[in-house]
């Protein structure tokens, strides 16, 4: 509920903009679902200590926003995933020099039922569950009933992600593929046999889930992504970059924004939507990204 409350006070200020006729001037920025929440409210604050501009964040998934920054329809593409060497050349060949800068880290998450028993898998268990491979929550020590998978669809970064991460492989055909990191959080709360993946930041006041702890492998001990450390340090074995890709070096607005996303009142913000911080190594990089 809180995300359409938030997404219709965007919407207002948006009207608010243009009947000012100020709407030619708002940043465009599309994708990625795990990112909209985070960078709706990024834009908010961002627009408070700046009234005079306006910025627009749609989803769709990290695909439609890459698309949308190959065709020239959005100044910021949100990805939760790295964009394909095809899409590089796609973005080359109109003209556009996509370059990444990392906004935050995600500890991705897979989630349970509450009523469930089993919260702690392996990642080899969790390809082989999403893979179609083991059905029956009583293979990894749970009861006995079906295992019902929860998923995102193709366009999703999420599911590119955890596919080549993760699965290592083909996803099952009977996963039910979802709209969006909220739609797996309620289909799971609902489905005592159901079991998903979302970004953090959709799990850290969520009940009636499970948030599993994974290992990389049997033997190894078992992590949390609630856990600030067991992602900073690397126990917990999911992790990965959230990303905006934007045309060539950043000028005006839309560096203006990014480098206040990246401030410490940025990260700040970053933090208290339930992701991570970028480490020394991503700032570095996002250094030479905005050169």
């Amino acid at each position: 509920m809180f995300k359409y409350l938030r997404m219709l006070v965007v919407a207002s200020m948006f009207l608010t903009s243009a009947a000012n006729g100020n709407a030619q001037d708002m940043l465009q920025i599309k994708g990625s679902d795990t990112l909209i929440n985070l960078v709706q409210r990024l834009s908010e604050e961002y627009m408070k200590k700046n009234p005079e501009k306006y910025i627009a964040v749609t989803g769709g998934g990290s695909g439609t926003g890459i698309a949308a920054l190959i065709n020239g329809k959005c100044d910021i593409a949100n990805a939760s995933r790295l964009m394909k060497a095809k899409e590089i050349s796609q973005a080359n060949g109109r003209g556009i020099n996509p370059k990444r800068v990392v906004i935050a880290m995600d500890g991705l998450s897979v989630i349970t039922n509450a009523r469930n028993s089993v919260d702690k898998l392996t990642v080899d268990e969790i390809g082989k569950i999403f893979r179609g491979e083991i059905t029956n929550w009583k293979e990894v020590g749970g009861n006995n009933m079906p295992i019902t998978l929860y998923g995102r669809q193709s366009n999703s970064g999420t599911f590119v992600f955890f596919r080549d991460a993760v699965l290592k492989g083909d996803y099952s055909q009977r996963m039910k593929r979802m709209n969006g990191n909220a739609q797996i959080v309620e289909a799971v709360k609902q489905d005592t046999s159901g079991i998903g993946y979302v970004g953090v930041g959709y799990v850290k006041d969520a009940e009636g889930i499970n948030v599993v702890r994974a290992a990389l492998k049997k033997g190894m001990e078992y992590a949390s992504p609630l856990n600030p450390y067991d992602v900073k340090s690397g126990k917990y074995p999911i992790v990965r970059p959230l990303n905006q890709y934007i045309n060539g070096t950043p000028k005006g607005e839309v560096r203006n924004f990014i480098a206040f996303e990246l401030s410490q009142e940025g990260q700040k913000i970053v933090k208290e939507e339930g992701f991570y911080p970028i480490p020394d190594e991503y700032r570095e990089f996002n250094e030479k990204s905005m050169r």
